[in-house]
């Protein structure tokens, strides 16, 4: 949660008044603001990194697909989170739950795990199936959290370091740095050994997803 001041006009003037005499602090006015519709909304929706990859050939084209399910609360969301290949978009390589929480001013994207990931593929708008499951149903991925904080006009954070495991292609942990904008989602990814040596994901910067149009 964010908090600004905002003071009186009479506050204000006794400030510039610059006189020893006490100033009456009770007229202050607190207003807080919460991004957890922002980032709900800036989250949602089908990206893709084509323009990317059209213009660098060491990043590959990928559609993103986050989409609500379940019910939103006042101070957290869940988004069903498809990634695959253009090319391949019936076999996805990654599909998780996101539980965006709002923390004192941080928004924590908690990563779960789905039963049979298989049958949820493209069912995102399938409500019977969702009707099925529960939160209860998903398993949390423990130290993969990302951390997301409001930064003057949009959303940046990463996981802990060293705290999410993987075992991938000879890793030992993974690290996730996000940012998120209104019209976009960028994305980097990486997987190192015990030694801290890169072993998979990006090497020259974040996968840039792409809000497509409706």
């Amino acid at each position: 949660m964010k908090y600004f001041i905002f003071f009186s006009l009479t506050t204000l003037l006794a400030f510039g008044a610059c006189t020893n005499d006490a100033v009456d602090l009770g007229e202050l006015e607190v207003i807080e603001v919460n991004y957890l519709d922002t980032i709900n909304g800036w989250m949602t929706g089908s990206f893709s990194s084509a323009l990317q990859a059209e213009n660098d050939s060491d990043y590959y084209n990928i559609c993103l697909e986050m989409h609500p399910v379940w019910t939103k609360t006042d101070t957290s969301f869940y988004l069903y989170v498809e990634q695959s290949l253009a090319s391949m978009t019936d076999k996805p390589y990654r599909q998780r739950v996101y539980h965006v929480v709002e923390r004192e001013g941080e928004y924590i994207s908690e990563v779960y795990m789905l039963p049979n990931p298989d049958q949820f593929t493209g069912q995102w708008l399938n409500t019977d199936l969702w009707k099925v499951y529960t939160p209860d149903s998903i398993t949390i991925k423990d130290g993969c959290d990302v951390q997301l904080k409001w930064s003057q006009d949009y959303f940046t954070g990463a996981t802990d370091s060293a705290t999410c495991l993987s075992t991938m292609r000879g890793a030992s942990y993974a690290m996730s740095q996000v940012d998120v904008f209104n019209d976009r989602v960028v994305s980097w990814d990486q997987g190192f050994d015990s030694l801290g040596v890169h072993v998979w994901g990006a090497e020259k910067g974040g996968y840039v997803f792409l809000r497509n149009e409706d």
